[in-house]
């Protein structure tokens, strides 16, 4: 259906279409990232999981779109696993999205639209990551671009034509659906109605089993329900860090370099003479004279300016190259050479006429380079210091790079490797809430990607110090054995049995409200003693105001009910069931006009633009014909579940 869409968008390549109704589909493409080798898949079943036109979908594909779809699902939840990704229909939406590309694919070939090699040649030049920093395409910014996003020059190139193929044929036919007034009216209208009823929990603790299950029991419902009891993945890293401390005394400057820092920076150490003025800036020198003539004549230099409609202003610790930059050589000569509280002559700028009268003068003799030395060492020092430890840190890379052990880099600069706990993706110490050491936390993302035994490295989040690791070993994710879990198993029988009951329970009362007892009276019937229901009052518009809050889902069907109908509803978890009971609706005015009605036609366009890309797929899968391997499909299953086939 529109899993292949909804992913396609949020691929590798960020091939984004900048459409309104494109936010329906949004979802990540679980297999937008496997090559299409039509490789054998080396499983029981056959060779392909399915037939689109004349191409095929091996079981390698297959096989590699769901782990894809578990890297992008371990993006939102780190503990994420296969088990629980099939458990939750994973495969199948996969295939569904290989599928509809294949389709699409086909079906764009078999109508001649564009997709040529110089059309996706102009796409790859278009891609940010290909370009270098003139901002033109560069083959080496673009190998870089293909490495870091694991993508072989022929994958990018199929996403790109598919890409230009839904462009083409689907972005049409969805783009600009409208809606008439009326249904936009009428849908607006619902936002103004309120609904009155109750509804009614039913807990499945009040039904759960009080004593224990029989080892049979208890076996088969732990067979039944592993996926229950996934154990997540977990590692243990064997890492060192290191910083400062390993470049030992080289860091230090010689005397040589010493010297030539000093020779270098002369003029810091030069002596120089700082003053500081009240300074006034006029537009004509008449204007600069006549306010000095008043200064000399006994006036403050701060009453003669604001009697011609002037502010002065004070400049501290001025260095004469600084009034030369900001002013004029004009203007540093008059201000450098006159006497301390004395008044400057007037000089002229860009700025207007400046005079100044000078408030103090501050000599500060040259410093020799005995009494800097110990200033320049530092200076020098932190240079040489991030100079060598990035040379270093180039160096260990370049040595994993050539083969070197984690165990032979550490000797060699002598550092102290250690050894973690198990880790969890989340960070997590296993079977604690203790969160890994800090040098572990920051190779974490990586140190879940790669294999045992492949030594990386990395920056810690002071940008000063690096960790050098490896993994040590990888527990993968599994089914805990029933004794070790035991009691966590009979919780769950009991929760799952009691959730039955309340199943049950529901059944029972809902058939009594249909024989025209009340809810509250029905619920009074049973033996379990159950919570009364509670009244529901509520408008749309109120229920809006919970804004990106999850709307409960006892909620959520109380507003899609009928009038004067009584339902059940299982709730998550296996918690319970609700009874949701719809006693009345009544609507409220809607003006003529309402914002609610663009609103309404907004998103009634935008579910029609999706209603459109859905037949259109159905179409397409229709005249290109699709056939499903069940057996490959199910081998390819067991095959990632790591059952024998």
């Amino acid at each position: 259906m529109l899993t292949f869409f909804r992913n396609f968008f949020k691929t590798k390549i960020g091939l984004a279409i900048a459409l309104a109704f494109l936010a329906l589909i949004g979802f990540a493409f679980a297999s937008m990232d496997v090559s299409s080798t039509g490789a054998f898949g080396g499983v029981a079943g056959g060779e392909r999981v399915a037939v689109v036109g004349d191409e095929k979908i091996s079981t390698t594909v297959l096989n590699d779109g769901a782990s894809e779809a578990l890297r992008r699902a371990r993006q939102q939840n780190p503990e994420a696993t296969m088990q629980t990704l099939l458990a939750n229909g994973g495969l199948d939406q996969v295939l569904d999205g290989l599928i509809d590309r294949y389709v699409l694919i086909a079906w764009g070939e078999q109508n001649d639209l564009r997709s040529g090699r110089n059309l996706v040649n102009s796409e790859i030049r278009q891609l940010p990551g290909a370009r270098g920093p003139s901002g033109n395409f560069e083959e080496a910014a673009y190998q870089a671009f293909l490495q870091a996003q694991s993508l072989t020059d022929a994958q990018l190139r199929q996403q790109i034509r598919t890409s230009l193929f839904f462009r083409q044929a689907v972005i049409p036919a969805a783009y600009g659906a409208t809606v008439p007034d009326s249904i936009a009216r009428t849908y607006a209208q619902t936002f103004k109605e309120r609904r009155q009823g109750a509804i009614a929990a039913i807990p499945a603790a009040a039904f759960a089993p009080k004593g224990n299950p029989t080892d049979a029991q208890l076996q088969k419902f732990y067979a039944e329900n592993e996926t229950r009891f996934i154990r997540p993945e977990r590692r243990t890293l064997r890492y060192a860090s290191f910083g400062t401390d390993a470049l030992g005394d080289s860091i230090q400057p010689t005397d040589a370099q010493i010297r030539e820092y000093f020779t270098a920076n002369a003029d810091e150490y030069a002596a120089r003479e700082t003053r500081s003025f009240t300074q006034l800036i006029v537009a004509t020198r008449q204007g600069a004279e006549a306010i000095a003539e008043r200064v000399r004549g006994g006036q403050s230099f701060a009453a003669a300016a604001a009697e011609a409609g002037f502010r002065t202003a004070d400049l501290e610790d001025q260095e004469r190259d600084t009034v030369l930059e900001q002013a004029s050589a004009s203007v540093a000569n008059a201000y450098f050479s006159a006497k301390e509280g004395g008044l400057t002559a007037p000089a002229r700028s860009p700025l207007g006429w400046h005079i100044a009268r000078v408030n103090d003068i501050t000599n500060v003799p040259a410093q020799s380079l005995a009494s800097v030395r110990d200033d320049i060492v530092a200076v020098l020092s932190e240079r040489n210091r991030q100079r060598g430890i990035a040379e270093l840190a180039t160096t260990i890379e370049d040595r994993l790079l050539d083969g070197a052990s984690l165990t032979a880099l550490a000797e060699e600069l002598d550092l102290n490797l250690q050894t973690s706990p198990a880790i969890t993706a989340l960070g997590l110490v296993y079977g604690t809430e203790q969160q890994a050491p800090a040098q572990v936390m920051a190779t974490l993302d990586f140190a879940f990607e790669i294999e045992e035994g492949e030594p990386e490295i990395a920056a810690l989040p002071d940008g000063q110090n690096f960790v050098v690791y490896e993994v040590a070993s990888i527990t993968p994710a599994a089914a805990a054995p029933l004794a070790e879990v035991r009691n966590s198993v009979i919780s769950e029988w009991r929760r799952v049995r009691g959730n039955k009951g309340a199943e049950a329970a529901a059944a029972r009362v809902l058939a009594r409200v249909e024989k025209g007892q009340s809810l509250a009276e029905a619920i009074a019937a049973e033996d379990v003693s159950i919570p009364a229901p509670e009244s529901v009052n509520l408008s749309r518009e109120e229920l809006a105001r919970l804004g990106n809050a999850r709307v409960p889902a006892a909620f959520a069907l109380f507003f899609a009910m009928a009038e004067g109908t009584t339902k059940k509803l299982e709730g998550s978890g296996d918690q319970g069931w609700y009874i949701v009971q719809l006693d009345d609706i009544s609507l409220g005015k809607l003006e003529e006009n309402d914002p609610l009605i663009g609103q309404a036609r907004t998103q009634i366009a935008q579910g029609w633009s999706g209603e459109y890309t859905e037949q259109l797929l159905a179409a397409m899968r229709a005249e290109v014909g699709v056939e499903r391997n069940s057996d490959a499909i199910e081998a390819v299953r067991r095959q990632l579940l790591g059952e024998t086939n």
